[in-house]
């Protein structure tokens, strides 16, 4: 059941932009009469999509929901609500309709970004929540929305919704939320075309193309590719048919423990040029070895005290000169297994360890 309340304000539905009543009320429809999650992949993001539909008390009716609800000093889910509800301007739900048991439904879409430049230091992809409540402007229908973000994860799901805050899509408070508002734009409209929602010709389009990705079968070719493309050439033939050959026989198998998924890809790296670093490293070693990848003398300057991932904006800049970049196989360890790519084989390497697998990461 959908049942909302009345905002304060003025009503939230720009006819050109994506991020509109009418098109969130199509995706909430979507969802309530049918699937009421959906998970996707969509080009250019990060991992998958987390669409899902929840309701306030039915969401939280399990004994895990009902501690963290405790514990954040709620007696119950109502009250949680309500608390939200201050933050975006939509009444409280009283005590009598709390005793009817209604539900109060909400989307909350979850995807991941690149990094702000900064944060690239520390952080390889970002989390964005997007939490939308529906609710009525100068109506007793629902027709209009109201949207809460945070970029944490939900690991204390009641904290987490309660930590987030209320949100201009148009007034991004920070870089990150710049990129996540953009990029949030783009989800939509993946959303809308991988449910086949239909939108009205005069809302401008984040993009001109399709953004569901094509399905694309895995080869032995596709992972020859791969490695001269990371290897930037200098492999042996042999080599490369004999790994190749190792990686798509692993990558059928469909691991899914660590060790399994990890021994045959480390040893592919090892075989060809790379530095495994440890996670602290000084500019000389960075120097020392990234001049043996590239086969030239490379000195950059950088700051006094400078170490490990902060140097990697000084190493990039000089690489960059050369037209190379430098990546990493992302070991999910304390360490790093660096490589050298041409730079414009970066985008290309990107979408290769999307379909075989192999993480690398752009750093």
């Amino acid at each position: 059941m959908k049942d909302f309340f009345s905002n304060l304000f003025g009503r939230n539905n720009d006819p050109k932009s994506i991020v509109s009543f009418d098109v969130l009320d199509a995706i909430y429809t979507y969802l309530y009469n049918g699937n009421n999650k959906l998970e996707f992949k969509i080009k250019g993001i990060h991992d998958t999509v987390l669409v899902n539909l929840y309701s306030f008390p039915g969401s939280f009716n399990y004994d895990e929901a009902q501690n963290e609800i405790k514990k954040a000093g709620f007696k119950n889910a109502y009250e949680v609500l309500n608390e939200i509800y201050k933050k975006i301007n939509i009444g409280p739900v009283s005590e009598e309709q709390m005793l009817q048991e209604l539900e109060y439904d909400y989307i909350h879409i979850q995807f991941y970004t690149e990094p702000t430049p900064e944060a690239k230091k520390y952080l390889k992809h970002v989390l964005h929540n997007f939490v939308v409540f529906f609710c009525c402007t100068n109506s007793l229908e629902t027709n209009d929305f109201r949207m809460l973000y945070n970029n944490s994860f939900f690991l204390d799901y009641t904290k987490g919704i309660l930590d987030t805050e209320s949100i201009d899509i148009k007034d991004p408070k920070n870089d990150t939320q710049k990129i996540g508002f953009k990029e949030f734009e783009k989800v939509l409209q993946g959303i809308c075309e991988y449910v086949k929602i239909e939108l009205p010709k005069e809302i401008e389009l984040p993009s001109a193309e399709s953004l569901l990705p094509e399905e694309v079968e895995v080869t032995q070719e596709t992972f020859e590719e791969f490695i001269k493309l990371v290897s930037r050439g200098d492999v042996d033939e042999k080599l490369v048919q004999k790994q190749s050959k190792k990686l798509l026989k692993n990558f059928k198998k469909g691991h899914t423990e660590y060790h399994d998924i990890v021994k045959g890809q480390w040893d592919f790296f090892e075989s060809i040029d790379a530095w495994n670093s440890d996670w602290k490293f000084d500019p000389e070693d960075a120097e020392y070895f990234i001049s043996e990848m590239i086969g030239e003398d490379l000195n950059f300057d950088y700051p006094e005290e400078t170490y490990s991932h902060d140097l990697f904006p000084y190493i990039q800049s000089a690489l960059e000169k050369r037209g190379f970049e430098l990546m990493s196989y992302d070991t999910h360890g304390d360490n790093y297994l660096f490589f050298v790519a041409n730079k414009n084989d970066v985008a290309r390497i990107l979408q290769l360890s999307e379909l075989t697998k192999i993480e690398v990461d752009s750093l």
